[in-house]
């Protein structure tokens, strides 16, 4: 069973809840960290936060925000995240297949909660291809992090 950390701001909040139920509906256990009502006072890195403090090797992420672009920055910041902005279900499998994405991050302004239910779906579904030149890179990433990311 898929294990989700799911959370967004304001601009993100009617998807989040409606993707939430919808990915429920298909026995997966969603936890959302919030918001759980519209401030459009609340800030996206807060909530990116929230999610990526919950992701581990049991537990993927699910950050939603109007572009998608300020939840993939503020989650990146993250040592162990590698987060990216998918649009459709082409751009979710490539995240996964190539780069191993343990967070995704939505476009509420650009996608209905089906369609982005289906882009989570494809991004679960998918696996890392494990082959020499991606997790080349992915341990190159981990030096960037060891040498760049301060223990906090």
């Amino acid at each position: 069973m898929d294990k989700l950390a799911i959370g967004s701001d304001h601009g993100g909040l009617e998807l989040k809840n409606k993707l939430a139920r919808l990915l429920e509906a298909k026995s997966m256990q969603v936890e959302d960290v919030g918001p759980y009502e519209y401030d459009k006072e609340d800030d996206y890195p807060d909530y990116a936060g929230k999610v990526c403090n919950k992701v581990d090797n049991g537990k993927k992420g699910i950050l939603i925000c109007k572009s998608g672009h300020g939840m993939a920055i503020a989650a990146n910041k993250f040592k162990g995240i590698r987060a990216s902005v998918c649009w459709n279900e082409d751009s979710a499998e490539k995240a996964k297949k190539d780069d191993d994405i343990n967070v995704i991050c939505l476009p509420a302004e650009m996608i209905s909660a089906n369609e982005a239910a289906g882009i989570v779906l494809k991004w679960l579904e998918t696996p890392f291809e494990s082959i020499e030149r991606r997790t080349r890179r992915l341990k190159k990433i981990e030096k960037i992090e060891d040498k760049n990311f301060k223990k906090g």
